[in-house]
């Protein structure tokens, strides 16, 4: 854990050497996914079969590479009732918040008397990637195929690695509207999303998180299919003041770092002996936690403490620009105001990441590595497509037209100007 003085004369350069680190820098896979990419694009299934008994050891078939309604039904109920439950609580909150940012079409004539708009329509279909193993969470499922459905989305085919699924994951499908199940992960599972692959139909976009194959196939497949986003190491910042149990921040902080050894968590508070009680809380949680020894190493390698004035947070804030921030603080609203570049804040004492993790509402699909300094976490939006609507009369025609003409001739473009002489009149 780095340690920070914001009045320290060396501040400003060890905080922009901290920034420009890099966390977990991936292997370079990017040679090996282009090879299973053009060979599932290819052969099909038979490739993708190959990879799943290669990779997963897995001796799958097409009659056995589907996940049936009754093996969803059969795992659902296997779920334990309370988890269940939660997943129906998240899931209805989660609809919820994103039917909100539903956006409406629009028609309006403007003062040329030129009727314009736009229409919003949703995606066909969406391929959502669900991680196998320890990071095969429910909540993953949840927060990637509940906004599609409420967009619309007509088509959810979810893959993740073969294997014995987890009943919660399958619960969570069931109540996120998930049309299909592929047992197929890695590099080959979003080469027969965006290609398809015998019985898997190609998909319009492919969302959610994976490993460095599959962000590598991602960023490879862009272009062919919509993606989401390049995910990258989890990461949290908490603003706090000394008015706070130590106990509760050294949790906020874990919570990000229990997800992968390259996360990162960073405290910044202006007060010296508050911030040496969260770091012995911290080592103290440690010592418990099931998730200990991914914490410790984050902790270690990426963690972070930051003595600065509650007044600077903003600026700070906006330099790391978080996954998450938490203003931890008597005023939330006030320190958080100034802030532009986060990909969630939550505000209040009372309100901790993992709220948002799950039942929030709000979604916890957020830009990573800095990234929300120009992007934004997944929403209805990144379901939709936005259509133009243009509408001219002759009156509206006759004022537009000769401006036309007189542009597309400036840009040598004569078969562009002849569309609009020609209707022109005499």
């Amino acid at each position: 854990m780095r340690r920070f003085t914001f009045d320290n004369p060396g501040f400003e350069t060890a905080f922009a050497a901290f920034l420009d680190e890099r966390r977990g820098s991936p292997p370079d896979v990017d040679a090996a996914v282009a090879e299973i990419i053009a060979r599932v694009k290819a052969d099909g299934l038979p490739a993708v079969l190959d990879y799943a008994r290669r990779f997963d050891k897995a001796d799958l078939t097409e009659a056995t590479i589907k996940v049936t309604a009754d093996e969803i039904a059969a795992g659902a109920e296997a779920c334990e009732p309370k988890v269940r439950e939660a997943i129906a609580f998240a899931a209805a909150r989660i609809r919820r918040y994103h039917e909100r940012q539903r956006p409406a079409d629009a028609r309006f004539i403007d003062e040329d008397g030129v009727e314009l708009g736009w229409r919003w329509t949703a995606l066909e279909s969406v391929g959502v990637y669900v991680p196998g193993g320890r990071a095969a969470y429910p909540s993953t499922v949840l927060m990637n195929a509940v906004p599609a459905q409420v967009a619309g989305v007509e088509r959810i085919a979810m893959v993740t690695p073969p294997g014995r699924m987890a009943p919660a994951v399958l619960a969570a499908a069931q109540e996120a509207g998930v049309t299909e199940i592929w047992r197929i992960g890695g590099a080959h599972a979003c080469a027969a999303l965006a290609y398809g692959a015998g019985p898997i139909r190609p998909v319009d976009k492919i969302v959610g998180p994976g490993n460095a194959y599959v962000t590598a196939a991602k960023r490879r497949l862009y272009g062919v299919v919509g993606i989401d986003a390049l995910a990258g190491p989890s990461e949290i910042v908490v603003v706090a003041d000394a008015a706070n149990d130590p106990e509760w921040i050294a949790a906020d902080l874990l919570s990000q770092a229990e997800h992968d050894p390259d996360a990162q968590s960073i405290l910044i508070t202006p007060d010296a002996d508050f911030a040496q009680a969260v770091a012995e809380a911290v080592e103290r949680q440690l010592a418990v936690l099931a998730t200990g020894e991914d914490a410790a190493a984050s902790w270690a390698a990426h963690g972070a403490v930051i003595i600065a004035p509650l007044s600077a947070s903003a600026a700070l804030v906006d330099r790391i620009a978080p996954e998450h921030v938490e203003f931890a603080v008597e005023d939330p609203e006030a320190l958080a105001a100034p802030v532009r570049h986060a990909g969630a804040i939550f505000l209040g004492r009372l309100t901790p990441e993992a709220i948002g993790d799950y039942v929030a509402g709000s979604n916890h699909v957020l830009p990573t590595s800095r990234a929300a300094r120009f992007s934004s976490g997944l929403s209805i939006y990144d379901f939709l497509k936005r259509s133009s609507i243009v509408r001219c009369d002759a009156a509206s025609f006759a004022k537009l037209a000769p401006h036309t003409v007189a542009l597309a001739e400036a840009e040598g473009l004569p078969a562009h100007a002849r569309s609009a002489a020609i209707r022109m009149k005499p």
